[in-house]
């Protein structure tokens, strides 16, 4: 299958070290919350700010590379957020089955407080409603600003020295 004249191997070649920021992220935001950490540090590690982050940085590196268009944006947006979706759904039931208490079982992250959700409604909500959401508003953003930089960069002319 190919995207913009892409296919899904190049796509995660390219992404692939933005893969790895948010799994580091994810495992930091782990070992911080078990360790006992303070929770402001805690929440400052996010894997949600680190996905959004590599969406940017996946609109830079597209642009720069000149690797497709607005579709790839599309693609790449919805691979690295249910790639965060997943991996917070494995944080949430790795919470679960454990018993301990960390930021994923917490009230105000799963649920409204007072009425916690169950880790089963978390997940589904994260995979239904949290990527969807999500995904559309990371390619709204990104194709908007692939669309500044190719009227603020335009991508280099060819001309009859370059060819050479």
């Amino acid at each position: 299958m190919k995207i913009g004249g892409h296919g899904i191997r190049e796509h995660l070649q390219l992404f692939a070290p933005l893969f790895a920021l948010i799994a580091a992220v994810w495992v930091l935001r782990m070992v911080a919350d078990y360790a006992g950490a303070p929770h402001g540090f805690v929440h400052v590690v996010s894997v949600n700010i680190a996905g959004s982050i590599s969406i940017l940085i996946a609109v830079f590196l597209m642009h720069v590379r000149k690797f497709g268009g607005y579709a790839n944006v599309a693609a790449a947006t919805f691979m690295l957020t249910l790639w965060k979706e997943l991996l917070i759904c494995a944080a949430i039931a790795f919470t679960a089955f454990t018993g301990l208490a960390t930021i994923y079982a917490a009230p105000e992250f799963s649920g409204r407080p007072g009425h916690p959700l169950t880790p089963g409604w978390h997940i589904i909500g994260q995979l239904t409603f949290g990527l969807g959401l999500q995904t559309l508003f990371g390619s709204a953003m990104g194709c908007l600003i692939l669309w500044i930089l190719r009227v603020l960069v335009p991508p280099a002319q060819v001309t009859k020295s370059t060819r050479l």
